[in-house]
């Protein structure tokens, strides 16, 4: 096959890091994660890494990069990826890309807008802001200014919500303005988890509650020990943010719970909506890519 890789995106919790696994030890090959928080260190279960033995398996890419509290973002990812994706086919293997993050796999797939020099003054200005009135408050402006982007990344999104308010302010133009996104600068074979909303929610369910008898609580007190509770990536993280209330005795662990259930099925519905307009191949089992790959070769 003449492609520069596979990409198997979903909503969170919906099997497409087992089902790229399974891909990659049929094709003998490398994975690079497409998550905007399992690029962080000490964020393993929340973030619903794999697991160190499926990484002796299978060589992934892209995860544990960088600190809680070291900046970065969709730029850094791109400039990385890209620089794998051409070692791994310089191996003569293709590689499997996987995630969830959409504005990684869009940025990747179609190149990146062209915007303004992040202005790390004013974002810490931002910062500050979030911090005494809260996110809400900086949302509802975005939304003012910028109602298409502020829906598609969501309320939650902090470090997205400022850096669209940065370049609004430095630009006067909205965020979604800049991305007039070129024609693909990759030749892929995209695919994406296609599970019902009911399926979603139920393994949502199941995974909140199998992270925390993984020791969710122990890996946030951690986070907070190391001093990474102002951390943007620690502090917006769905099961973190809602965590680390109840660690410092603000709320319950049943509301925490509940708050992560959610929030998940917030933050998974927008993925399911976005990958549902992509030209990708919806797909549920390894199965459905294999059948894929033998309509290709036949």
């Amino acid at each position: 096959m003449s492609i520069d890789a596979i990409i198997i995106g979903g909503p969170t919790a919906s099997g497409k890091t087992e089902i790229a696994h399974e891909l990659a030890k049929l094709l003998n090959t490398e994975i690079i994660s497409a998550d905007s928080m399992c690029v962080y260190k000490f964020m393993n279960i929340g973030t619903a890494k794999p697991s160190l033995e499926k990484r002796k398996e299978i060589k992934y890419h892209m995860i544990d990069v960088v600190l809680p509290n070291e900046y970065f973002d969709t730029y850094i990812y791109v400039e990385k990826a890209k620089s794998i994706i051409k070692q791994i086919k310089e191996k003569g293997k293709i590689p499997i890309i996987v995630g969830g993050t959409y504005l990684y796999i869009q940025a990747l797939l179609y190149g990146l807008p062209e915007t303004s020099e992040p202005d790390f003054r004013l974002r810490k200005k931002l910062e500050s802001i979030a911090n005494k009135k809260g996110l809400h408050f900086l949302y509802e402006k975005l939304k003012v200014i910028d109602k298409v982007y502020a829906e598609k990344i969501g309320k939650n999104d902090k470090k997205r919500i400022i850096r669209a308010l940065e370049i609004f302010i430095n630009t006067g133009k909205p965020f979604s303005s800049f991305h007039k996104w070129h024609e693909p600068t990759m030749k892929v074979l995209g695919f994406y988890t296609n599970l019902t909303q009911e399926e979603l929610n139920k393994n949502i369910e199941k995974r909140t509650y199998y992270m925390i008898e993984q020791g969710l609580e122990v890996e946030c007190i951690n986070l907070l020990c190391l001093g990474y509770k102002e951390a943007m990536t620690s502090s917006q993280a769905i099961g973190y943010k809602e965590m680390i209330p109840y660690i410092e005795g603000k709320s319950s662990l049943k509301e925490a719970i509940e708050n992560i259930i959610k929030n998940t099925k917030e933050y998974a519905s927008r993925q399911r909506r976005w990958f549902q307009k992509t030209t990708f191949t919806p797909i549920r089992t390894i199965e459905d890519i294999k059948h894929h790959l033998q309509s290709l070769v036949l």
